[in-house]
């Protein structure tokens, strides 16, 4: 079995959001798109699930995408100083709050590694 991997569902999850939400025309450069996307994605359950507080809407599959990735838990936690507040999480079976608080914790990550791929589109949309 091979174990969830955040960083690349989140990257395709961006990469999604990007191809069905966003007209390149509507910012000046990459900067301001990346900053917009921080923004949007911050709130946005099909990227961090951090509107409803739930990305799977699946506790179990939420603790089995958690269980699958304690070293990023553990990373986030260092980062964050939360590490009281997901021992919480932990205690009270609260799987989907850690999944979440991961994601948020990737976004920027994962908004720069999507945007690679659209360098290209981006500046032939931007071309005089």
């Amino acid at each position: 079995m091979m174990n969830y991997n955040y960083l690349e569902n989140m990257v395709e999850d961006v990469k999604e959001y990007i191809k069905n939400e966003i007209d390149f025309s509507e910012y000046e450069d990459m900067d301001e798109l990346r900053e917009s996307l921080n923004d949007d994605l911050w709130t946005e359950d099909s990227v961090t699930g951090n509107a409803s507080g739930s990305y799977t809407f699946n506790r179990e599959t939420a603790k089995e995408y958690v269980d699958e990735n304690k070293d990023l838990v553990n990373d986030m936690m260092e980062e964050l100083d939360c590490k009281e507040k997901v021992a919480n999480w932990w205690i009270e079976d609260n799987y989907e709050a850690i999944d979440v608080s991961i994601r948020c914790y990737l976004l920027g990550q994962a908004i720069d590694e999507a945007l690679n791929d659209f360098t290209e589109e981006f500046e032939k949309t931007h071309e005089v």
